[in-house]
Formats: structure tokens, sequence, C-alpha cells
């Protein structure tokens, strides 16, 4: 695994704080907790944020796509 540090700063703050808050955590079984600490990168040609859930402190992983943000634009 070749992780490729990618600035998640530079996003707006409308995409930061969406992807913040629309999280699953497979520990607490839910989504939207949140998570803390993010960190985004690429992976085998996949952008991911990773950071911890706002409730346990565990991992939490997103795969990262356009797609998500082509309705929030319109």
């Amino acid at each position: 695994m070749n992780r490729i540090p990618r600035n998640f700063q530079s996003r707006s703050q409308i995409e930061q704080n969406w992807m913040l808050d629309n999280t699953w955590c497979n520990n607490c079984n839910e989504a939207g907790i949140g998570m803390k600490n993010p960190v985004e990168y690429e992976e085998n040609g996949i952008i991911f944020v990773e950071g911890q859930c706002l409730r346990c402190g565990k991992i939490v992983r997103s795969e990262i796509t356009d797609k998500i943000f082509c309705a929030q634009r319109h």
C-alpha cells in the first residue's frame, strides 16, 4: 500500500464539513456520527479521508468521489 498524502484543508469549507459529518463507523455501526483529525490521501488511485470517530475514537475511513458533491454544487 502506497499512500500519497493530499491536502484536506485545500477543499472548500462546505466539502470539509460534509465529509466530516457524513461518516460511517464500523465500531458504532452507525452513520453520521462524524470524525475528527481528518487525513486525506490517495491509495491505488482512490482518494480517502480518514479520521477518528467522534463517539468511540476508532478509525473511520471514507472513499471520496466527485459524484458525492455534484448534487450539492447545483
